[in-house]
């Protein structure tokens, strides 16, 4: 059975067009309620958000539904998608339920989950929810009905766990930090994380007014961070996106650092330090590069599926802390069940004041390889796999490289677009191999 609604990180869609109706999201509550009920006599859900005028409309729908299937609900208000995740297990909650659409403009909004340990759920949870969808209404009774209530406290609580990941014996002072809140759900959080621990801080991005998400700024316009630094003379910038969950990070030279050298960075201090790490685990986008250090330093490094669900299904098959993506969703799963931006950016941060070293510093020698991307559509009922021409250039290609490049072909799960990444020490031969492949796309 296929999943109808559920997509690679919960459900999302523009608002006012099905899913993302509240019809529709009420409905979902109460299925979600129900299959609580299966093994919980009183289940209690918390719900957070991020900044998008939607919200109000969603979390309305949504806290009605569950409270019709007799499910308590506790509001959180807007919170990054991991302050829900954590509260969730912190407040021993049997559901912790995030309305945002990340990265996304304003016009879209979305529905994620995370059980009671903070962690997100399995596709068999997600296919009941969907089969409970399907049946009938089934109203609570008239005193089973679930209560509501707002949990006031609850971007203080997460401002301590995020500092609870930082070293005791370290301090931020005299560190001048640049914060970009993408105008999200950190907003009025990732200040304060860096202030309390004694950071001097400028801020952009951090006066939502429902709109104006992710709208020229955040971890999705870094440029707009990256000008900020050189301007404010800070030592760091920090950008997260709209539910915070993802990072990128700017030094004082105004030298914008992805996913992929934080994720090594963040090894590479551990090993320093005499911590015992086994592996890591990517994407099949992270950067060969980053690969070959971490194989240089003795590590395993493992390659995902795009998407962070699946980084996290890697890391938990094989007992590993460390993983993430090019896009700045980083795990550390001794600091969080979940990715978490301004965790991540803690742990960056850690290592420089530890080792008194720039970013940098930490990264020398590890270059990133150019990478070119080409996005080619197909035509209706083209069926690329079978291109004899593109099997032959692929091959040729790739042995031209041999171990100082790669090529990835895969198809886009969203539109009829293949996507053709070519990756080389040389940047000339990795844009003219990746043009030979799309070439032989539209041709072959």
């Amino acid at each position: 059975m296929s999943r109808t609604y559920f997509g690679t990180d919960g459900i999302r869609g523009t608002v006012g067009q099905a899913p993302i109706t509240p019809d529709f999201v009420l409905r979902l509550g109460h299925a979600v309620g129900r299959v609580l009920k299966r093994t919980e006599e009183k289940p209690t859900v918390l719900i957070g958000k991020d900044t998008r005028i939607s919200g109000y409309m969603l979390e309305s729908a949504l806290e009605s539904g569950l409270n019709s299937a007799g499910v308590d609900v506790v509001l959180l208000g807007p919170l990054p998608t991991p302050g829900v995740a954590y509260l969730t297990r912190a407040q021993r909650a049997s559901l912790g339920v995030v309305i945002s659409a990340s990265h996304n403009p304003f016009q879209d909004n979305g529905i994620k989950f995370f059980d009671a340990q903070g962690a997100k759920l399995p596709d068999e949870w997600e296919m009941d929810v969907e089969a409970m969808l399907k049946e009938d209404w089934q109203w609570a009774s008239s005193d089973g009905y679930g209560r509501s209530r707002r949990l006031d406290d609850a971007a203080g609580r997460y401002i301590e766990f995020c500092k609870s990941t930082f070293s005791n014996d370290l301090t931020l002072k005299g560190m001048k930090i640049a914060v970009d809140g993408a105008n999200g759900a950190a907003y009025h959080i990732a200040p304060m994380v860096f202030h309390e621990l004694g950071a001097d801080t400028v801020c952009m991005g951090c006066g939502p007014n429902g709109l104006n998400i992710n709208d020229g700024v955040g971890a999705t316009h870094p440029e707009a961070l990256v000008e900020l630094v050189k301007t404010s003379k800070a030592d760091f910038g920090i950008a997260l996106d709209g539910d915070a969950d993802r990072l990128q990070l700017v030094d004082a030279s105004g030298r914008l650092y992805n996913g992929d050298e934080l994720l090594y960075l963040m090894v590479a201090d551990r090993l320093d330090r005499g911590e015992k790490v086994e592996g890591a685990v990517g994407t099949l986008m992270t950067n060969m590069a980053v690969e070959l250090a971490l194989k240089a330093r003795g590590l395993e490094f493992v390659r995902a599926k795009v998407g962070d669900r699946y980084v996290l299904e890697e890391l938990d098959k094989r007992g590993w802390c460390l993983g993430g993506e090019g896009s700045g969703h980083l795990l550390c799963l001794d600091k969080h069940t979940t990715g978490d931006g301004l965790v991540s950016a803690l742990q960056v941060l850690k290592a420089c004041a530890r080792s008194g070293k720039t970013v940098a510093q930490l990264l020398e020698g590890v270059s990133l390889f150019p990478q070119t991307l080409i996005n080619v559509r197909l035509a209706p009922g083209q069926d690329w796999r079978s291109n004899q021409k593109l099997a032959n250039e692929t091959e040729s290609l790739q042995s031209e490289l041999n171990d100082s490049g790669r090529v990835l072909i895969r198809a886009s799960g969203t539109e009829p677009v293949v996507r053709v990444m070519v990756e080389a020490r040389d940047e000339q031969m990795a844009r003219r191999g990746a043009e030979r492949l799309a070439e032989a796309i539209r041709t072959g």
